[in-house]
């Protein structure tokens, strides 16, 4: 294929830069419609909404709302994938999902933050939403993941792709963590915890920063090695969050904290972005091996980890705070508005915005490598497990992905209350510094050893991929 796109026929196309930057909008339109919910509802729920009406118990509450959500999609993962292979839309194998999906899925997230004051409390009306949007976001996310590795074959431009792909969704995530408690204090008419949006602001400048540089890191450090470099520099960042945050981190102009969470978000982008470019490695073994290339079924596989790791990253926090004896109290300078009506507005402004880019990025994505139409009827729930059991390096990218994504929601819930902890006692105060800094430490170190076993290197690939081209080459030929 050309710069501009036009096809070698070969299997390992080279992108245009509308292709690359138009699918990385995908992933920001999912953050901008769903890391909302992911990174923030859980203290919605507990001080704003104030699930069950209980403020002693509205953190365990949500915590089992979000938590049984959570499983019942991990059910759901491989009816959706295996539905995904199994069909051939008009408008695409997998970027149809993005229209078909996308507008019920901003809907549901929209329904999350509803303000209305007779609903508030609702336990049965928190669970069904967020049931429901889970549901939804797979729907959209698993056939998205499944784009990426139709896109092309080559590894290099995969690694391109995947990193812009991550710096939108790092702009995304700027937007998310950064803006939304500014917008959240303008909606409600309060002060704007500053100390909060700059520890965010800080934390979201590496992935914006650095991810474009990761292609020409890799080719130099190797791609294990890279894992290994930037999982250290994440841990260091980790400790000294907790050093620094035991000198008083409410005080919201702590200079060390903001560099020791830039120091943390530069070790911890890069390694929980580049491992979705090994995604559509594992799909490649996966066709070289058995002839298939069932990138649904992978995908829901990887979607069902970093959703059970959500599930973890959300059971961790939340249980924490009612065994460290959190309670929901008034609303502090330091930490987010509890203002309702203006929860609603800032996120439903977000979640228009997001439906836009993943219209966006429909129309800047074609498939061009997907599984061939008569393969498609023997596709199976079953297939799944199958693959799991088969597939050795897609189970060791299955236990990094509940890894990652269990130290991420952890991050990410719990430092909504890192910046709002003064009125708490002691204790409670600790136990928080322990979930923002230390246990995000030790699951870096996991991943790193998890690394370790990762089989596939960039040759083995290339190897993998010109074998299936020859193969399909050689049965077109016979085929004609």
């Amino acid at each position: 294929m050309s710069e501009k796109g036009e096809s070698d026929n070969s299997g390992f196309n080279k992108l245009n830069w509308f292709t690359r930057i138009g699918y990385g909008l995908g992933d920001c339109a999912q953050n901008l419609i769903y890391q909302v919910v992911a990174g923030y509802c859980a203290f919605f729920y507990s001080d704003v909404y104030i699930v069950g009406n209980n403020t002693k118990e509205s953190s365990s509450i949500a915590g089992t709302i979000m938590t049984t959500a959570r499983i019942i999609d991990v059910i759901w993962d491989p009816f959706v994938g295996a539905f995904v292979d199994k069909h051939n839309p008009r408008l695409g194998k997998y970027r149809t999902y993005l229209l078909a999906c996308g507008l019920p899925l901003t809907i549901g997230c929209i329904l999350v933050f509803c303000p209305f004051d007779f609903l508030r409390g609702s336990i049965i009306y928190a669970a069904v939403t967020y049931v429901l949007l889970q549901m939804l976001y797979t729907c959209v996310n698993v056939p998205y993941g499944a784009l990426n590795a139709s896109l092309t074959r080559d590894t290099h431009e995969i690694t391109m792709l995947t990193s812009i792909r991550m710096v939108c969704a790092n702009i995304g995530g700027f937007f998310v963590w950064t803006l939304i408690p500014i917008f959240l204090g303008l909606a409600a008419g309060k002060a704007i915890p500053w100390g909060f949006v700059f520890f965010q602001f800080v934390g979201s400048i590496p992935g914006i920063l650095f991810m474009p540089f990761v292609p020409a890191v890799k080719k130099v450090v190797g791609k294990k090695n890279m894992f290994y470099l930037f999982g250290t520099i994440a841990i260091i960042g980790n400790i000294m969050i907790y050093i620094v945050s035991k000198s008083g981190v409410n005080s919201g102009d702590n200079t060390w904290m903001r560099i020791a969470n830039f120091v943390k978000s530069t070790g911890f982008t890069i390694i929980t972005g580049y491992m979705w470019a090994i995604v559509p490695e594992v799909i490649s073994y996966a066709e070289y091996t058995t002839g298939r290339r069932i990138a649904g079924i992978v995908n829901a596989l990887t979607g069902m980890f970093y959703k059970l790791g959500n599930a973890l990253g959300g059971i961790i926090p939340l249980y924490g705070l009612r065994i460290l004896g959190y309670i929901a109290g008034e609303e502090e300078p330091s930490s987010l508005t509890k203002e309702p009506k203006a929860w609603f507005t800032v996120m439903s402004i977000y979640n228009i915005v997001g439906l836009v880019l993943l219209i966006t990025c429909f129309f800047a994505s074609k498939e061009r490598i997907a599984m061939e139409e008569k393969e498609t009827k023997n596709v199976k729930v079953t297939d799944l497990f199958t693959e799991f059991v088969r597939n050795g390096p897609l189970r060791i990218i299955a236990l990094y992905f509940v890894t990652a994504f269990t130290c991420m929601t952890t991050q990410n819930t719990i430092n909504s209350y890192l910046f709002g902890m003064s009125n708490q006692k002691a204790g409670t105060q600790e136990g928080i510094r322990w979930l923002a800094s230390l246990i995000p430490a030790i699951f870096n170190v996991v991943m790193i050893i998890i690394i370790f076993f990762y089989s596939l290197t960039d040759e083995k690939i290339d190897e993998i991929n010109r074998e299936i081209e020859r193969r399909h080459k050689a049965s077109n030929a016979e085929e004609a």
